[in-house]
């Protein structure tokens, strides 16, 4: 028990520097995000700790950091204001189907978990995950270049003049801490040293720059202070519980199930490869969705997994859930109890953590190898990084998924051969080659010759794997041509799920598969009993 204690303490003292930091980090996204969404920043803010705190404990991937994001609030904007429309002026309906919609989003993300399709995360290629990083690098990049704007006569304008020199200035100081600090001492936490510093050179020289608390009141909000999260019981006094309901939130719930699922499962790939460590993808459905139910049921408007905080904690030093539970309950303490302290902490200090987020997250590596990968792989790494950039993460990673999956199909069809032989009998044989399925099928049909092939035909699929219905059909409509034209033909070495298809299929296909014969390749019918019951009884 000691042990166990030992090794879970190893590394705390880094996991509550690194998940203060982040706690940092998630006030300013936390609160654009819900300014995005059209929601007031208490609801951002809720979300961000109850996902954040559920996640950590409950999730697949320790280190992880999960909160409202900028891919799920787009999503939002147009359900908050079409929901505001169906009720009376003032009457912030489109809150409550917000909470309703983010309920159901979980719902439905418990659902991939139970069903177990966090496994598919798997079938992403790897020019797509590149592309998901550098698209979500450049998008992280643009949203903070907003927080360069300024309120001027009620209009938002780019700074000028000697707030622009401040703003970056500090930004570049905040990144050269960052920088140069781990090359002086690696156990210093320098994202949060970095933000401390900047924060009280802005206080103490009272600087005129924005802060949280400025970011807040000019997004229409009345500044952090908040109290604990409640039950939202009107959600189910102004939201009628019908169909009607069910079809206005349901694709919504659908598309940010979909989007919450897709970024947190490529993070926690992400997370897997930078320290070398497996995540559980079911796991981390099922929490995520628990999550989502929770937030939506006390007041938060819906998050997932957050690349740019989840990569700041693990560069922090951040490894075990502790890191993530210290980041919530720290957000927690600042909306309780220090939300005075936060408000003044200058946004050009998160600005410069993020710009090192972004230099951190880029796949550099995609540069080096631009001339050196299939032409198709770079295409499909600049079109998801590309359309990651222009839509959303959903969007850029099923098309690239989708291209990769074409490609790999097309490459394959064309590796069907057919080696020709004729016996001493007269038989002509022909050796398939290659897989054999939708995409192959015309170059199969293509390779035979009915009408001059002598009497006696014979098929050998040993070399070939018949993957599809595509398939069946294929070597079906070809026996039933020899047959018309009155030859024989005969079929070996098919799989047996193959035959067995074939034999549901026709009971001719008894007649023309050959059963009995011996496999040159795969001996994979020996009988078990045939083989010593222990090493002992080998010779060597």
């Amino acid at each position: 028990m000691t042990s166990f204690i030992r090794k879970r303490a190893a590394n705390a003292k880094n996991d509550i520097l690194s998940g203060i930091t982040v706690a940092l980090a998630l006030v300013p996204e936390a609160v654009a995000f819900a300014f995005v969404a059209g929601v007031d920043p208490l609801v951002g803010l809720y979300a961000a700790f109850m996902i954040g705190l559920i996640t950590s404990i409950f999730g697949g991937r320790p280190g992880m950091i999960s909160g409202a994001t900028g891919a799920l609030a787009v999503v939002m904007v147009s359900l908050v204001a079409e929901g505001n429309a169906m009720g009376a002026e003032g009457e912030n309906l489109g809150l409550y189907y917000l909470f309703a919609t983010v309920i159901l989003m979980g719902i439905i993300q418990m659902l991939a978990g139970v069903f177990k399709l966090g496994k598919f995360v798997r079938l992403i290629p790897h020019p797509v995950m590149m592309g998901f990083v550098n698209g979500l690098a450049i998008v992280i990049f643009l949203s903070q270049l907003g927080l360069f704007k300024e309120f001027v006569n009620g209009e938002v304008v780019w700074m000028q003049g000697p707030k622009l020199w401040i703003m970056i200035a500090l930004v570049a100081l905040t990144m050269g801490i960052m920088y140069g600090l781990p090359k002086l001492n690696k156990k210093l936490p320098e994202a949060l040293i970095a933000i401390l510093v900047v924060s009280a050179i802005v206080i103490f020289g009272n600087l005129d720059v924005a802060t949280v608390g400025s970011f807040i009141r000019d997004g229409g909000g009345e500044g952090l202070k908040g109290g604990l999260p409640t039950f939202q019981t009107d959600i189910f006094n102004k939201v009628p519980m019908t169909w009607e309901t069910l079809k206005f939130i349901g694709p919504y719930a659908l598309i940010l199930a979909a989007v919450g699922l897709i970024e947190s499962l490529m993070t926690l790939n992400l997370i897997d490869e930078l320290t070398e460590t497996r995540g559980n993808t079911n796991r981390e459905c099922l929490a995520q969705g628990g999550a989502n139910i929770v937030t939506g049921l006390f007041g938060g408007m819906g998050g997932c997994a957050m690349i740019g905080q989840s990569i700041i904690n693990i560069k922090g030093g951040g490894r075990t859930r502790l890191s993530g539970i210290v980041a919530a309950l720290g957000l927690l303490f600042f909306i309780l109890f220090a939300s005075g302290l936060i408000e003044q902490v200058p946004i050009a200090a998160l600005v410069g953590v993020m710009f090192m987020v972004v230099i951190g997250t880029f796949a550099w590596s995609s540069f080096r190898i631009a001339g050196k990968i299939p032409r198709s792989d770079l295409f499909v790494l600049l079109l998801v990084s590309g359309l990651t950039v222009i839509f959303d993460l959903a969007i850029a990673v099923i098309a690239g998924v989708i291209v990769s999956a074409l490609v790999f199909s097309w490459e394959n069809a064309k590796r069907i051969r057919a080696r020709k032989r004729i016996k001493d009998n007269g038989t002509k044989v022909y050796e398939i080659w290659g897989p054999l399925f939708f995409g192959s099928i015309k170059a199969f049909n293509d390779k035979f010759d009915v009408k001059n092939d002598p009497d006696t035909v014979e098929i050998d699929f040993v070399e070939s794997r018949v993957s599809d219905h595509s398939a069946l059909e294929a070597i079906f409509n070809l026996v039933e041509k020899y047959e018309a034209a009155g030859k024989k033909i005969t079929l070996k070495h098919l799989s047996e799920d193959c035959k067995a298809l074939l034999y549901k299929a026709s009971p001719k296909f008894k007649e023309v598969i050959i059963e009995d014969i011996d496999d040159p390749r795969y001996h994979l019918a020996a009988n078990p009993e045939e083989f010593p019951k222990s090493l002992s009884e080998y010779k060597f």
